[in-house]
């Protein structure tokens, strides 16, 4: 899952941030947060887990594979966020979106350099809401392609996201109900 989707997963705002940050600390630097955002932490690679190894995940990832091999559960991951955007009225996802880039920085202290750099970029082209327009998905996918050592930059991922995106829909609404009853399970302790 990509940013949308952990930030809807957690049910703190420690768990947020610890959410958000997880892929840039290293996993011996956890214990120099608060437990709260430990469990944030946690929380994310427990969701990157049961996302890697769910069947609906592995049909989707075989989608994008052909073209981009190893690299198909990141598209899998921007694609589920678009998912995740149409799960909620617009207004809704805009409020869930500004109350999630104001929880992180008013725990600004707890971010990483390079996060930071990152959300800054992120609230002001308000990725969270724009994973619901089909431009959001383009440029997030471009990241990714961009980002990606062994990747031509002009392979058309977009299209083929367009071109399949009813059937990457299906795959998402037989696995979002899951990681979503597994996370309240084992995370939302309220």
């Amino acid at each position: 899952m990509n940013y949308l989707a952990h930030s809807i997963l957690s049910f703190t705002n420690g768990q947020l941030v610890g959410n958000m940050i997880a892929d840039f600390i290293r996993n011996n630097e956890r214990e120099n947060f608060p437990i709260e955002i430990q469990e944030g932490i946690k929380l994310h690679r427990f969701i990157d887990t049961f996302t890697d190894s769910h069947p609906s995940v592995s049909e989707a990832k075989k989608i994008f594979s052909p073209l981009v091999r190893l690299y198909s559960g990141a598209f899998v991951d921007v694609a589920f966020d678009y998912f995740v955007a149409h799960s909620y009225p617009l207004e809704d996802l805009k409020k869930h979106s500004l109350k999630t880039y104001k929880i992180l920085w008013e725990n600004e202290k707890w971010l990483p350099e390079n996060y930071k750099k990152m959300l800054v970029r992120m609230e002001q082209d308000d990725w969270l809401t724009n994973y619901r327009q089909d431009q959001g998905v383009k440029f997030s996918m471009q990241n990714v392609l961009n980002k990606a050592k062994y990747l031509d930059k002009d392979i058309p991922v977009f299209n083929i996201f367009l071109k399949n995106k009813e059937q990457l829909k299906n795959h998402f609404d037989d696995f979002f109900p899951d990681i979503l009853k597994e996370c309240q399970l084992k995370f939302n302790l309220s």
